[in-house]
């Protein structure tokens, strides 16, 4: 592991009433100026510069003048399942009489606006579909809805293809052609620009008031797309963390979906104190519970609830599917452990043979296909290369030519849709079909060419990627000094979210004496830490420490995230530990 201080540019700017400490924090994560921490409303990117967003005023003023039926389609993720509940929401309350949603389960219909699955849509006879955070890729879906005599407008954020989707309308960021400056917004937040700015356009058609029909506050849904932006892990830019700061303000308020409330309460959390991340690990995976086990509808109906009792009956029963999820996810990673340790073994009884495969791919045939994705995010924090977990696509033990769903993430410096691209374009009859994003992507193959394809990412990866891009790095904001190590000096580095994807949460490296440890729950270790030259002592925890079992070092370098522990009343300073080395 190599420890890397983040560098401050010299150039920078002194940043108006923070302290030294935050000062150097923000610095590090590229913020130059004061306007890099507005977070009020007004601050987000103005929605006019948004490809398509014409096209798509259309399809729903005509939608709604015309009463026809909307069809949303969604995806089984938490993006996907709070893009649909917006859009349900919103169009609705902006007064569609005939808003209904489906989500393809993954297990029957795959991913996306699937030719299967416009076919299934088709029996709500749907006007108009409109896809959330997907439909970018939907060629053949969006073929077979207009041979149906439906319209499709697409919105998305993923990264597009060679050529678009013939759709009657198309709002995407990334597309190739769009300015919107922020390219990193989430499905949910795209959904979110297409809907207030709808909702500009009606009111200037002056529809609520001839209809009689409140004028809607957009601000109101901004808990669901703080969710969604968290929980999707999109690099949190200026734009994605005013949206995200909006939203977790109206959270701790109370001000939020009675669905959200329910999965913060089972998990024991208070409302009052929620911070960005409590959507990441919190909220997020018990929402994606309900897709990656059985149907994302549950977690959409749990958003969806209008009371407190409706919405804790769900997400109960979310919960439980989480526990089972944890289950099935520890049992998969021990396999997964155990083949990596096999190709270990036998490259190293192979004379001048190289270390592991750069590119990872790894498979059981009864491996769950709801799980892969955690899988191989699991493997790539262990081994830090990039990795592609497989699964069998249904469970028919009978059939021939198998085919397997993949699940991909990458690591810094490699694009994960780009490598498997290139894979597509060398060996066309490899993958079946792909799409995804720079960290994370998903495909399909055939199991007979499982092999084959192992090899060929192997390959790509190698040619994309040198041998320290494989070395695992931990980026720290540098030492902490033990007057900066204060409850006053750590809460205002906790209120000065919030913190997220390429704009992590500070973590700090100091070399400590061990002064005292001991285990807890066969698997964390309880410290007391005491700065070198210091005199304060400082309790930390390790939570599934690789130390457990071993002898521990007098002195260590730690790399850690300081937080304050609330105990009977009394706040005190602790940190949770997330790399510790011996040092001499």
């Amino acid at each position: 592991m190599k420890i890397i201080r983040r560098p401050i540019p010299k150039e920078s700017m002194s940043l108006s009433g923070l302290s030294p400490l935050l000062s150097r924090v923000y610095h590090s994560r590229g913020v130059s100026s004061d306007r890099d921490l507005s977070y009020r409303l007004q601050d987000i990117e103005r929605p006019d510069s948004l490809c398509g967003l014409e096209q798509a005023h259309s399809l729903l003023y005509d939608a709604l003048v015309q009463r026809q039926r909307i069809l949303i389609v969604g995806d089984f993720d938490c993006d996907g399942a709070t893009s649909t509940s917006l859009a349900v929401l919103v169009l609705r309350a902006l007064g569609a009489e005939q808003c209904s949603y489906i989500v393809p389960n993954r297990f029957e219909f795959g991913y996306g606006l699937t030719p299967e699955i416009v076919e299934f849509a088709a029996s709500q006879k749907p006007d108009l579909i409109v896809t959330v955070d997907n439909g970018i890729a939907s060629h053949e879906g969006v073929e077979k809805a207009k041979t149906l005599g439906i319209k499709v407008l697409i919105t998305d954020h993923h990264l597009p293809g060679d050529t678009l989707p013939a759709a009657d309308a198309i709002v995407n960021p990334n597309q190739y052609d769009c300015d919107f400056p922020s390219k990193n917004a989430a499905g949910v937040g795209v959904i979110f620009y297409v809907l207030s700015s709808f909702r500009t356009f009606l009111k200037q058609r002056n529809w609520f008031t001839e209809r009689n029909i409140p004028e809607l506050n957009m601000a109101s849904y901004l808990d669901l797309v703080a969710l969604g932006t968290v929980a999707d892990l999109v690099p949190l830019d200026h734009n994605n963390r005013v949206l995200v700061a909006q939203g977790i303000k109206r959270i701790s308020a109370g001000k939020c979906r009675p669905g959200i409330k329910a999965l913060m309460s089972l998990a024991g959390k208070d409302i009052s104190s929620v911070k960005a991340s409590d959507m990441g690990f919190i909220v997020g995976p018990r929402l994606n519970a309900a897709g990656r086990l059985d149907d994302m509808s549950m977690g959409i109906e749990c958003l969806l609830a209008e009371t407190d009792v409706q919405a804790m009956a769900i997400a109960q029963r979310l919960d439980q599917l989480n526990i089972e999820r944890k289950r099935i996810e520890g049992e998969m990673k021990a396999d997964a452990q155990l083949q990596v340790e096999e190709l270990l073994a036998r490259t190293r009884d192979e004379l001048n043979s190289e270390t592991l495969s750069w590119g990872l791919s790894l498979y059981e045939p009864h491996w769950h296909q709801g799980v892969i994705g955690i899988l191989a995010s699991r493997i790539k924090e262990l081994f830090n290369r990039p990795v592609i977990a497989f699964a069998p696509a249904n469970d028919d033990p009978t059939e021939e030519n198998k085919e397997l769903k993949g699940s991909a993430r990458s690591v810094p410096g490699l694009h994960m849709r780009d490598a498997l691209d290139l894979v597509s374009k060398r060996t066309p009859s490899l993958i079946k079909k792909f799409g995804g994003h720079a960290m994370a992507a998903g495909l399909s193959i055939e199991e007979q060419d499982y092999q084959a394809f192992s090899e060929a990412f192997d390959l790509v990866v190698r040619e994309l990627l040198t041998a320290e891009d494989l070395e695992a790095v931990m980026l720290t904001d540098g030492p902490l000094s033990e007057q900066e190590a204060s409850i006053q000096g750590i809460k205002e580095l906790e209120a000065a979210g919030p913190w997220g994807q390429r704009f992590p949460e500070p973590c700090f490296d100091n070399v400590f004496e061990l002064v005292q440890s001991r285990v807890l729950k066969d698997k964390h270790l309880k410290l007391v830490l005491r700065m070198i030259d210091g005199g304060e002592l400082f309790d930390a925890i390790s939570f599934n420490c690789s130390w457990v079992g071993k002898v521990l070092p007098s002195k260590a370098r730690i790399v850690y995230r300081p937080g304050i522990n609330q105990f009977r009343g009394r706040e005190s300073v602790q940190f949770i530990v997330d790399y510790m080395e011996a040092v001499d």
